[in-house]
Formats: structure tokens, sequence, C-alpha cells
């Protein structure tokens, strides 16, 4: 029995079929995880020629195994609107989705497609679908005149569909293939340099050919057209460093930061660029920049950080494990370097007390917390708030902690030791005993 819209009866009587209704009804059950198919069973028997309708229908019966059904679908609409483009490519798509090596399926798809490019001549859509098809079927003469058609055609898609076509007919290094798609690239490019996709496609193009001038000029060109096209004017930088032309590419990826400070791949390129020349001053803010756009591993964050601290930037260090440890709140050796650069900062000395003591407790036992240098830290942090005998049992730790060859490190957190013993008249003995051992160990 058909569904009579609503299901409801107005003055007793029922209301006509509403394709529209049912439609909408079986997406509400789908919505509530029903059955709906048969909802829109019922909307595509009551409007045959909506093509959502014979889509979604077509498609579950392809799902549910019933291909014959699926087809049917689909061969009836395109036959029913033989004078429309859009039921044709339909028919022709589900015939090589279905049977995707099935030499009969790709015939009709062939049949369907040629028909359909009479009712819309150029068409890239379906230029590209019958390419392919060809290509499948052996025909390569049909596969060359179609590569000639499009490449003949104005405008950035068929530059694009022209340059996909022969990367599938020629081999790279075809010289009669080159000339062509450099005539083909360097057209689309006068007249629509502005476009991202085209200005793209053609330096990568170049760039694999290994022209590498001619890669950046499409960039070049893309640049002065679009200046607003961020992305590219990246990746132009990073042809330049390529390129050799290190002061070019420098300045580039510099401008666009000052537009744009969030751009990764220009940090990334610029920290490459100053490692290389061994400039780590200035490749280590990129770096961290980079690390605090894209993310990186703890032991990324750590490494870097360290860098800092080294050089004495205490709070570059600590901004950015700040950041490590909101990427990897678990991470015991991010909350170490984090209570350390925490400490030497003097914008945030006066709290540091508590990032040393979250540190100890995700470290544990036996995790980075355990090193000298943290405990080292730590002991001076909780002098400075009055907590001596802890500080000594952290001191003590990190001499037994320091390896053989740490002589000298061992040597200051025994004389330390021994002064906190001095200065509060206690222990005279084992803090002359300890001075002794540091003389030792210095000599």
């Amino acid at each position: 029995m058909r569904r009579v819209g609503l299901g409801m009866l107005i003055l007793g009587l029922p209301l006509a079929a509403d394709p529209r209704v049912d439609f909408a009804r079986g997406v509400l059950e789908e919505a509530r995880g029903n059955e709906g198919m048969s909802w829109f069973e019922s909307a595509l028997e009551a409007d045959p020629d909506a093509e959502p309708l014979v889509r979604r229908v077509a498609d579950r019966r392809f799902v549910e195994g019933d291909l014959e059904g699926a087809a049917t679908l689909y061969r009836e609409f395109a036959e029913r609107h033989p004078d429309e483009v859009g039921p044709q490519v339909a028919y022709a798509d589900y015939l090589r989705q279905a049977a995707p090596n099935d030499d009969l399926a790709a015939r009709l798809a062939t049949e369907v497609l040629e028909r359909a490019l009479l009712l819309s001549p150029g068409s890239l859509a379906i230029n590209r679908r019958l390419f392919r098809l060809y290509e499948q079927r052996g025909m390569r003469e049909q596969s060359l005149a179609m590569f000639d058609q499009v490449s003949e055609a104005d405008g950035v898609e068929a530059a694009l569909a022209s340059a996909e076509m022969a990367r599938t007919l020629f081999p790279a290094d075809d010289p009669e293939a080159r000339v062509k798609l450099d005539g083909i690239f360097g057209r689309a490019m006068r007249r629509n340099a502005a476009n991202p996709q085209l200005a793209r496609a053609a330096s990568e193009y170049f760039r694999k050919s290994g022209r590498m001038a001619q890669a950046v000029e499409m960039l070049e060109l893309h640049a002065e057209a679009a200046p607003a096209s961020l992305e590219l004017r990246v990746r132009l930088g990073v042809l330049l460093l390529a390129a050799e032309r290190m002061d070019e590419g420098e300045h580039v990826l510099k401008e666009v930061l000052k537009i744009d400070p969030r751009q990764a791949l220009a940090h990334q390129a610029l920290a490459k660029l100053y490692r290389r020349k061994e400039k780590a001053d200035e490749a280590r803010p990129h770096a961290a920049e980079l690390l605090k756009i894209r993310g990186g591993d703890a032991d990324e964050f750590v490494t870097l950080a360290e860098e800092f601290l080294e050089a004495g930037q205490v709070r570059e260090a600590r901004l950015l494990l700040e950041k490590g440890l909101y990427d990897h709140p678990d991470e015991a050796g991010i909350a170490v370097q984090l209570a350390i650069a925490t400490r030497r900062d003097p914008e945030t000395r006066a709290g540091a007390a508590r990032f040393f003591r979250e540190a100890e407790s995700l470290s544990g036992v036996d995790g980075p917390a355990t090193e000298p240098e943290f405990l080292r830290e730590f002991a001076e942090c909780l002098l400075e708030d009055g907590a001596v005998r802890p500080a000594e049992d952290r001191l003590r730790a990190a001499i037994k902690a320091y390896p053989a060859e740490a002589r000298l490190e061992m040597a200051a957190a025994m004389r330390r030791l021994a002064e906190i013993w001095l200065s509060e008249n206690r222990n005279e003995a084992a803090a002359k005993s300890l001075q002794k051992r540091a003389d030792a160990l210095e000599k």
C-alpha cells in the first residue's frame, strides 16, 4: 500500500503522496537508527525523476548486493532523460563502480559517456571519465585524440586535465610531451597566474622535470598576481632555498611570517637554513614556533628547551615547555625541565616550588626527577622557601646520582651541602669531610 504523505486525514480525505515528506521521514528514521529505506522507496515511486532519490535507493541496492536492481534504476533514469547530461554520467559512474574490471560494463559506460559528450561538448568532467575508460580498454588512439583536444582548450581546468592525461600517456622524459606541456602551463599561467591550484601544479611540473628556475618563476608569477596567497609564497621561499638563492628565499619567508606568524612550513625552512649556516641563535626561535604550531614528541620539546637553557634564554625555554606539557600532560621529562626553567626565569621564580613538586610526583621513584640537576635545582628552591631539611635530602640524593665522571658537579653539590651545615653550626665534622672530598674531586 502506498504511503500517503503525512499519513494523516484531513476532513476525512487522504493527502496525496508527497515525496518530499517521505524523503524527510526516511532521513529522520535513519538518524534515529531505524530503517528508512521504505520511505525512500515510497518517495521514489511518487517522483521517479528525482536524482537524489535514484542515487540513494540505487546505492542501497548496490550495498545489499542487488547490482542488477541498482543498474536498472540508473539505466531507466538515463533513458527517461536522454537529453540531460547528469543522468547519463550517473549511469556511467555506476557501471564503472559496480564492475570496474568488466569489459561489457566498460563498453556500456563508454557509449553512455560518448553520448553525454555530444550533449555537452568540451565538458572536462566527461572528458576525464572517457579518457580513463579509453585507457582501460586500450583505445590509445582515442586517448591521444582526447589529450590533443583538451590541451587546446583554455582555462585552468583544461591545463590541469591535460597534465593529468600526459602523465598517463607519455614517459616523464618524452621530449615532445615536454614541449607540449611547457606550452600548456605557460599559456595557462599567463592568463590565470592568480589561481593557486594551477600555480602549484605548474611549479611542481617544472620542479619534477629538473628545471628549478622555471619552477620558481611559476610561483613568482603567482605571488605577484596573488600576494595574499601565503601558502604558495612560503613554497616559493622553499624553492628559492633549494635553488641555492638563499638570501631571496630567506627574505620571502620572513616577509610571509610578518603577515602570518603561524606559517609552520616557513618556520621549518628558516630553522633548517640557520642550522645549516650554524646560526643556532636564529634557528631556535623558528624551531620553537614550529613545535608550538605543529606539536611534536616529548623529546623534541625537551631537547630544544635544553638548548634555550644552555643559551641562557630561560623565558623561551619555559614558554616552550609549557606548550609541551599541555600537549603531553603525563610526560615527566617535560615537567622536570619546566620546573627548572620556571625557577631560573625571574618572572616565575616565586612560584617554582609547585612545579618541582608536581614534576617529582609525576616522575615517580625511578623517573627523571631523580636526575642530579633537577635535585640540585629543587634543593635551592626549597632553601629559598626555608625548607632546609628537605633541601639536604635532595642534595644528598644528587651527590649519589652523579656519575663518576661528573667530578666537578659532584664536588659543587658537596660544597653546597657543607655550606648549609656550617651556616647552621651543625655537622661540622661531616661538613669538613665533604669539603675535603670536594677538593680531591676538583684536582
